[in-house]
């Protein structure tokens, strides 16, 4: 917080700024925590915009400066600090408002222009109830700013159809690091429109997307089903998402846990109904510390016959090789479906989990390597579970357009792997010190072993971090960098490139 005297001269500082919205000195503290609760950089002030003109003042004011940086916040959803500023403007991006500004056609088919501070679940609900309409791509969260998965990657269960929500927008209005308002696509300032995409915020600010849709359905049929050996949980999700469309279900997704009757991390983990009372009939006798669920959707109408459908997921599910006896399923609305991490949070919040530190770890694992990663990390290294999610499954490097930012493992089907923490305050449990360690010693042991992986939502402390991580591609980035952030006053927390203290445009 900014003593009275630091305070009065940042307001005449900023007088020149000449804003619509607004700027707060005062109540910053929240810009300088987020969801990973692993650091903390207050800023100087937090800027409230009206729209891009906003933005574009700050960032032109801060060129002006000798040091001043700029990060553009959405809901805080960050782990390592990437959307913070030390001692710089943090850009308060959210604005429900922004969910849906028009519906459009355009030559790849149907989208909705939505604002970059919008969260998914408004872009959501006001899709489907104004137009009956969806976007095609998700995140399993969706309390996310729509320019926030942009700069990242965005995926989920239907990225193994439509690929990442960065395959599925046709344009983009961006304010760069100069401060010049840029409207880009495919066919228009295209080296700044790839370049933003999963570009880690690096390049510009988004501040509206045109995100392709299609008509919404009714309803889902949400099934699990449960595999002891991993080659068969692998050899069934790479089948599934590499069948024709007619002949797979629409969402796919997996994840390990532990055998055993841990609530959090074991066979309960697993149930879909939370009225079904804890079978203990459900486990098995293996010597595997760790079993696969395999996780996936069927989207249908409310018009269609239960038999239908019921017949379609048999057919579906008649190739697959999971356990006997472990077939979990239940009919949801699709909204409710999609919203279903809310109920979690809802939890979560309710008993102070959500707001205690995550020491998340998220990364894209070769196809080629995710057996070696099974046996060197799910059955040594998180035997016994990480008190939260462990996601793993596949997705198919065709559906990603290899233009934008993003940086892969080889091959054309690689595994996402996400593990969630969530550690609790009122429990014991390791320290979010060695829940780190445990992070570092996964890597290592990835390093180590020659595995081909990548990290997904990346976080480095060096340059040489994140010259091994882009590859051949550090050089093309540098040079984006270069011509559309030249003074690198954006995204200082990526700590990727180091504010040029000299004096910038005037």
């Amino acid at each position: 917080m900014l003593q009275q005297e630091d305070e009065e001269v940042a307001r005449r500082l900023f007088q020149d700024m000449d804003l619509e919205g607004s700027i707060d000195y005062r109540s910053t503290a929240f810009a300088g925590r987020d969801f990973g609760g692993l650091h903390a950089s207050p800023p100087f002030a937090v800027v409230r915009p009206s729209g891009s003109r906003d933005i574009s003042s700050v960032i032109r004011f801060a060129l002006k400066s000798p040091n001043l940086t700029v990060a553009a916040r959405g809901n805080g959803h960050s782990i390592n600090g990437q959307a913070m500023a030390n001692r710089g403007l943090v850009i308060d991006m959210k604005r429900p408002s922004d969910a849906v500004i028009d519906f459009v056609r355009s030559d790849a088919g149907f989208a909705v222009d939505v604002g970059g501070g919008a969260l998914w679940e408004d872009v959501l609900t006001r899709c489907v109830s104004e137009f009956g309409f969806s976007p095609r791509s998700w995140t399993d969260y969706l309390g996310l700013t729509v320019g926030g998965t942009l700069s990242n990657a965005g995926v989920s269960g239907q990225t193994f159809r439509y690929g990442p929500q960065t395959s599925n927008v046709t344009e983009l209005e961006v304010v760069t690091g100069t401060g010049d308002t840029v409207i880009c696509s495919d066919g228009q300032n295209s080296e700044l429109f790839f370049s933003v995409l999963g570009g880690l915020g690096q390049f510009g600010i988004i501040t509206r997307a045109r995100v392709l849709v299609q008509p919404a359905p009714n309803m889902v049929r949400w099934i699990r089903v449960v595999y002891s050996e991993f080659d068969e949980f692998t050899r069934d999700a790479e089948s599934l998402i590499t069948r024709p469309e007619r002949e797979s279900f629409d969402y796919v997704e997996g994840f390990a846990f532990v055998n055993s009757d841990d609530p959090v991390n074991g066979w309960p983990s697993v149930l879909l109904n939370p009225d079904q009372l804890w079978d203990t009939g459900f486990m098995i006798r293996s010597a595997s510390p760790v079993l696969y669920c395999l996780e996936v959707a069927l989207h249908y109408n409310k018009g269609d016959c239960s038999s239908t459908v019921d017949t379609r997921v048999e057919r579906l599910l008649g190739r697959l090789r999971f356990m006997e006896d472990t077939l979990f399923q239940v009919d949801l609305n699709y909204i409710d479906f999609l919203l279903r991490v809310k109920e979690a949070e809802k939890q979560a919040k309710a008993n102070g989990i959500w707001d205690a530190p995550h020491p998340w770890l998220n990364l894209f694992v070769s196809k080629t390597s995710i057996e070696d990663f099974d046996r060197l990390v799910f059955k040594e290294i998180l035997k016994d579970g990480i008190g939260g999610p462990m996601l793993v499954y596949p997705i198919s490097r065709s559906k990603w357009d290899e233009r934008t930012s993003v940086v892969l493992p080889d091959g054309e089907i690689f595994y996402i792997v996400a593990l969630l923490r969530f550690t609790n305050p009122y429990q014991k449990s390791p320290s979010v010190r060695d829940l780190v360690a445990q992070n570092h010693e996964i890597i290592e042991a990835c390093v180590r072993n020659g595995l081909d992986f990548k990290l997904y939502l990346p976080h480095y402390n060096t340059e040489e971090g994140w010259k091994q991580h882009f590859g051949d591609r550090w050089s093309w980035f540098e040079e984006m960098k270069s011509k559309y952030d030249p003074m690198a006053i954006l995204a200082p927390g990526q700590k990727i490139f180091t504010r040029n203290p000299s004096c910038g445009i005037n």
